[in-house]
């Protein structure tokens, strides 16, 4: 019995000192990798909030993420907490939405500015044709809108009960020159005959047969097109209608159109390049101010230039380029902009699968490249191709946190906070001009306390 017991207590005792050593083996070779430098766990919209066990938020009810042991959150790929709106995306996915990734880049040098443009007559060679008198349209000759016709070819004839004794005047006039009178009287006579709608042709014709035509023959003043027509046979109109509008095309207006950030790019004078139908032609800007456009938003610049051929008709639509010369800057692809209307972001790779929405001002867009004045510097690594869906998952992700505006930082908990939500429940305090947002009422309490700690800290 005594040397049963001796036996069980040693049993005892070498189990004893097993346990101890394994024990100050696990305390001196530290947490397992994986836990190493996880020992505490917090909540990624309530920072303050520290556990030393895996669980949700008590405030929020979000799964809480591992910290360091420095306190500061994991990076971005080993599964910390993120930025609002920042998403994860695994390689695989990548390939699928067809993400692709670029670098910010400073640009300069000379490019080319591409838009489109309008062809429309020179207003300087525009002849609309009137009704001289209240009268009758008798003939038309055929002319339609679109058609080319040459200086002097008559295009109808109109009746006017004033033409015969405005004839009759003008012969008079001419016998008292005759006689040696002044010839001031049957200029006079003339000129009423020319208001009437008469060409100098028809009123050579008059004064050299001396006989009394009964209608008024409307002929072109120019070679040029039928703008358009209003006249037909058996018309009645009254004085000062329009009958027809005549456009001389040796040389037309171009209006280009060109988004404010692109203007300052193209000066009067400058050159441009006028493409259609596998043709070129060279262009000059206009010295006239550009006009805005409400419909299209943009701005209307007039170019010039000649028209061999007649080969730029009115309405056609035309390619311009213009060659720009650029200040040095920053340029990313159009593409990789997301615009809101409100703001523009950029995708902003952080590594490890993770993109950043980045609020970022731009300035010119020229061709598919804009510039960014603000927000990203040089040879950062940006979403160039699938923002659009990567947007969406960044969207769903801060909608499940509650966020839908602008994004703002509380200065007391650090929480991401939706600022047009805040503001419309009364969660604001502003202080030194500024404006802070704050995700609860007891944050703001603790802020308006003391502002100026809080707001130093921030």
């Amino acid at each position: 019995m005594r040397r049963a017991g001796y036996t069980t207590l040693g049993l005892v005792l070498l189990a004893a000192s097993f346990a101890a050593g394994t024990r100050w083996a696990r305390r001196s070779a530290g947490p397992a990798s994986g836990e190493r430098s996880a020992v505490a766990y917090a909540c990624p919209m309530h920072p303050q909030y520290r556990s030393d066990r895996a669980g949700d938020c008590p405030s929020c009810g979000m799964r809480l993420e591992p910290v360091r042991e420095e306190g500061g959150p994991l990076a971005a790929g080993d599964g910390g907490a993120l930025p609002a709106g920042a998403v994860r995306v695994s390689p695989e996915r990548q390939q699928t939405i067809g993400v692709v990734l670029g670098v910010v880049e400073r640009v300069t040098g000379t490019r080319t500015l591409r838009t489109t443009g309008r062809v429309v007559p020179d207003e300087n060679a525009v002849y609309p044709l009137l009704a001289g008198a209240d009268g009758l349209v008798r003939t038309v000759r055929g002319a339609t809108t679109g058609s080319l016709v040459r200086r002097n070819e008559v295009l109808l004839t109109f009746f006017a009960p004033e033409f015969v004794n405005a004839q009759i005047s003008y012969f008079s006039g001419l016998e008292t020159a005759a006689r040696g009178a002044t010839v001031d009287g049957a200029e006079r006579f003339a000129n009423n005959l020319r208001n009437l709608g008469v060409s100098e042709r028809q009123l050579e014709e008059i004064r050299t047969k001396r006989r009394i035509d009964q209608v008024i023959e409307v002929v072109s003043p120019v070679d040029g097109f039928v703008l358009d027509r209003k006249a037909s046979a058996g018309l009645r109109c009254a004085r000062g209608f329009e009958l027809y509008r005549v456009a001389d095309l040796r040389r037309v207006w171009i209006l280009a159109d060109l988004y404010e950030s692109q203007a300052p790019f193209v000066r009067p004078g400058s050159k441009a390049r006028v493409r259609f139908q596998n043709r070129e032609l060279e262009a000059r800007v206009s010295r006239a101010e550009p006009t805005f456009d409400e419909a299209a938003r943009t701005l209307k610049v007039r170019l010039e230039t000649d028209n061999p051929g007649f080969a730029l008709k009115p309405g056609m639509f035309v390619d311009v380029q213009f060659d720009v010369e650029l200040p040095p800057s920053l340029a990313v692809p159009a593409d990789a902009i997301v615009d809101s209307g409100l703001r523009r972001i950029v995708f902003v790779d952080r590594g490890g699968g993770t993109f950043e929405p980045r609020p970022v001002e731009t300035g010119w867009r020229l061709s598919d490249q804009v510039e960014i004045t603000r927000g990203l510097m040089a040879g950062e690594h940006i979403v160039i191709s699938g923002t659009f869906l990567v947007d969406s998952e960044s969207r769903m992700k801060a909608a499940g946190q509650g966020l839908f505006g602008p994004v703002a930082r509380d200065p007391i908990c650090g929480m991401e906070v939706d600022e047009k939500r805040a503001a419309a429940a009364g969660r604001t305090s502003e202080h030194a001009g500024a404006t802070y947002y704050f995700c609860a009422d007891e944050c703001k309490k603790r802020f308006d306390a003391d502002p100026a700690r809080h707001a130093s800290a921030r």
